[in-house]
């Protein structure tokens, strides 16, 4: 694999070098178990002195294809594949935290990763501050604590579409000698490498664009190579493991000791491993990654526009969008707004639901970032139980629409939300 190479040709071709006479498309390995001829070679394995396949809940061949890709693609050391995005987020944490630990995040998030980090990560003795994202640099400063172990954002969060400001972030971090942990799902490595802006670690669910047909559930935890780990901080990385017979990450794997830990440890014992089949699923996907992020933006772009000038339309945010709010970070960071817009309907609650029961082209999914336009309304679905006041203050109006735009003739989705929205 040529490290000189472009992101739509790492998409492609990244992570598999097929040898004469083997298969030019990534086989799927559905195999638990791989034979060796000594019990000197799985000793080895196992004391992790080679590198090699033992056993598809530590590594599998298919899933390590995918993992190289997207190591490749966002400018990192490794990666390592895991069930679901909200495990690689739970585990890029756990990696590094204990019982005791403290995490500063910021609050523009995934309402799954809010309650992660409020609910169930408390509940493991982990407890997180979460900032405003447009807090000061001396706000995020203020949050950090003795005890804090790493700093979480998302470069565009979900579905607030507020866009990371990663300079501030970034240098909270560097003057606290933390790790930045970014979740980069919606704009993927086609539309922004946070590596490049300061983050030591990067999450994708790979159940969104990276797979981008919705078809398989995963995630992934990149690291990027570019922090220390044996600043004396983290002694679970620095000191001896004792479950490997002493061995020290940081000293036997210099190169990537935070994923080589998260592997042989966590994942060995939580066993939240990602499937060969939506490994292989996954690569699939990202071998259009760069043609499809190209279009979902494109036409992300062109319905906002139409939007923005409908009569029935309150108002639009794209990142991407002139006179958007986050259109200025937007255009500091990101190569393309990605395919996920929101927008208030007028008439409120009632008629943004009426609109949903009336698209035809635009599918009502509980999903985002597939090749189909897809639709959502937060306040008669996943938020029905809140009332007006209440959506209000969780930042969810009762009027917002939020649409994943497909890749599908820009004309006809325009008119699918044209004819519905003149209906109602």
């Amino acid at each position: 694999m040529n490290k000189n190479w472009k992101a739509a040709t790492l998409a492609v071709q990244g992570g598999y070098e097929p040898k004469d006479g083997e298969p030019r498309v990534v086989p799927v390995v559905q195999s638990t178990t791989y034979r060796y001829d000594t019990t000197q070679s799985v000793a080895d394995l196992f004391d992790l002195k080679r590198a090699g396949f033992f056993y598809s809940r530590l590594a599998n061949p298919t899933v390590d294809v995918m993992e190289k890709k997207i190591a490749a693609l966002e400018g990192g050391v490794a990666a390592v594949a895991l069930s679901s995005g909200q495990t690689a987020n739970t585990l890029a944490i756990l990696n590094i935290a204990k019982a005791g630990d403290h995490v500063v995040a910021s609050a523009a998030l995934y309402g799954g990763t809010v309650n992660l980090f409020t609910v169930t990560l408390p509940k493991m003795g982990i407890k997180v501050t979460l900032v405003e994202a447009d807090a000061s640099e001396a706000e995020i400063s203020a949050a950090v604590r003795p005890n804090t172990r790493a700093i979480f954002a998302e470069t565009i969060a979900n579905p607030a579409l507020t866009v990371l400001d990663f300079e501030k972030f970034a240098n909270v971090a560097k003057r606290f000698d933390l790790p930045f942990i970014v979740d980069n799902t919606f704009p993927t490595p086609i539309l922004c490498n946070p590596f490049k802006f300061g983050a030591n670690i990067v999450t994708h669910s790979t159940t969104k664009y990276l797979d981008g047909h919705a078809t398989s559930v995963g995630g992934v935890v990149v690291e990027g190579g570019n922090y220390n780990w044996a600043n004396g901080k983290y002694p679970e990385l620095s000191e001896p493991d004792p479950s490997y017979h002493g061995l020290v990450y940081t000293d036997t794997f210099p190169e990537a000791p935070y994923s080589v830990k998260m592997r042989v440890q966590l994942v060995r014992d939580l066993g939240c491993i990602q499937a060969p089949m939506n490994g292989w699923l996954t690569n699939l996907g990202m071998e259009t990654l760069a043609l499809r992020m190209e279009r979902h933006s494109e036409n992300a772009l062109k319905l906002a526009e139409f939007l923005k000038n409908h009569p029935k339309v309150d108002w639009v945010s794209y990142p991407m969008l002139p006179g958007d709010s986050q259109y200025e970070l937007a255009k500091k960071y990101l190569r393309g707004g990605s395919g996920v817009l929101s927008f208030g309907v007028k008439g409120g609650k009632e008629a943004a639901a009426k609109l949903l029961d009336t698209l035809k082209l635009a599918a009502l999914v509980v999903h985002v970032a597939d090749v189909r336009t897809s639709v959502l309304h937060p306040a008669s679905m996943t938020h029905r139980q809140l009332t007006d006041e209440q959506l209000v203050a969780a930042g969810v109006k009762p009027e917002l629409v939020r649409v994943s735009v497909g890749i599908e003739d820009i004309e006809d989705i325009k008119a699918d939300f044209d004819e519905a929205l003149n209906n109602l």
